[in-house]
């Protein structure tokens, strides 16, 4: 059957009392991007003044959309929505790096949590990104097709070893890797790093995910041409579709260096490649796997409509869906409920190193057209209906 997004008793079953109107709070604040900016610009100085304001942060954005500091309390979360037949994906909150050691500490994480969600049926997923295991001035003067020096070429092989590290023991303890998209002058890299690592793992069944940001108006072609090359040399595509998470720094850089911006000229043209590539994916589930990862209640309708108007099982290994932690739980457990898979996106780390990622959370917010209007209704009416 196709969800009711509009079905709040089972969005906020696992929610608290509590927990429902300190959401009904945070949403009620990102709804102004005066208030929103302000408290990023006020984060960010309090953090560079070494200022107290970690336990702020954590009873705010961290509680509401990060799974806690430890894997262990990650764990506990991921558990609880295990409880609701929601997926986890665990996602250790480490990005932006710029030190060696700090690449090769972050390995072990990964293959902790990996080891872990081995142990738990409902952690299917671990999330990574590429610049939390390599430079990003080495990423952006590869993608550039600029000459490497020896100690680059070396630096770059310390990067494939990490990524193909965690790969191998994501292959080894069967659990899928979707790697992230990156801004669009350092992503060509991050394409061919994961390409090869599809190639080497997702012989049988897909392992390796790779990306698509659908805001971009190349990547429908893009993941076209990526699933030509997935058959012509035999392994199978892994296809996160979402959206974008760089649209204004995308467009700034653009105009600033006089190049033709990557992104789309409006939402529309967005919205048809986003349904595009989830149609073509659906149409080819024999040489791919799909990740569908977005919040857009219409595309999670039109994927689920195809799916039942074309006989594929709502459970099936091959079709997932995916919201983060925190947002659009109308979406994930309504479509749980009707036994599609779901996975909700888990980061979790220390505060000071997942703050980047909160930043955008808050600033997408605020930023999405209607995203916090609709978030802040549906909580509203739940509070109502309970009578809290």
């Amino acid at each position: 059957m196709l969800p009711e997004f509009d079905n709040t008793q089972i969005a906020f079953e696992y929610r608290s009392d509590k927990e429902l109107k300190h959401a009904r709070f945070l949403f009620s604040s990102m709804g102004s991007p005066t208030l929103t900016n302000l408290g990023i610009k006020m984060t960010k100085l309090a953090l560079s003044l070494h200022l107290p304001v970690k336990s702020i942060i954590k009873s705010t954005l961290f509680d509401h959309f990060c799974g806690g500091e430890t894997m262990e309390d990650a764990a506990k979360t991921a558990a609880l929505l295990g409880k609701y037949g929601i997926g986890t994906i665990l996602d250790y909150g480490v990005e932006g790096k710029e030190s060696e050691s700090d690449f090769d500490k972050a390995v072990p994480e990964f293959i902790k949590a990996i080891q872990y969600a081995a142990t738990s049926k409902n952690i299917p997923f671990i999330s990574l990104k590429i610049t939390g295991f390599a430079y990003f001035a080495l990423l952006e003067k590869i993608h550039s097709g600029t000459q490497l020096t020896d100690d680059e070429q070396a630096a770059w092989k310390r990067v494939h070893d990490r990524i193909d590290k965690i790969c191998r023991s994501a292959a080894d303890n069967n659990i899928m890797v979707l790697v992230d998209a990156e801004e669009s002058w350092i992503q060509k890299p991050v394409d061919e790093l994961t390409d090869v690592m599809m190639s080497r793992y997702n012989k049988n069944k897909v392992i390796v995910f790779n990306t698509f940001q659908l805001y971009r108006h190349d990547r429908l072609v893009f993941l076209q041409q990526s699933y030509e090359t997935a058959k012509t040399k035999d392994y199978l595509l892994g296809a996160k579709l979402v959206r974008g998470a760089y649209m204004e720094k995308e467009r700034k850089r653009a105009s600033e260096l006089g190049y033709q911006s990557p992104i789309q000229p409006n939402k529309e043209a967005t919205d048809k490649d986003y349904d595009a590539a989830t149609l073509f994916c659906l149409q080819h589930l024999d040489g791919l796997s799909l990740f569908i990862g977005t919040h857009n209640e219409a595309s999670c309708l039109k994927a689920a409509k195809y799916m039942i108007d074309h006989n594929i099982p709502a459970n099936t290994e091959k079709v997932y869906f995916s919201q983060l932690y925190g947002m659009s739980d109308n979406v994930s457990f309504n479509l749980a409920h009707e036994g599609y898979h779901v996975a909700k996106y888990l980061p979790y780390g220390p505060v000071k190193d997942v703050i980047p990622y909160l930043m955008r959370r808050a600033q997408e917010n605020t930023s999405v057209a209607g995203q916090t209007g609709r978030e802040l209704s549906l909580i509203t009416k739940e509070i109502k209906r309970r009578g809290i």
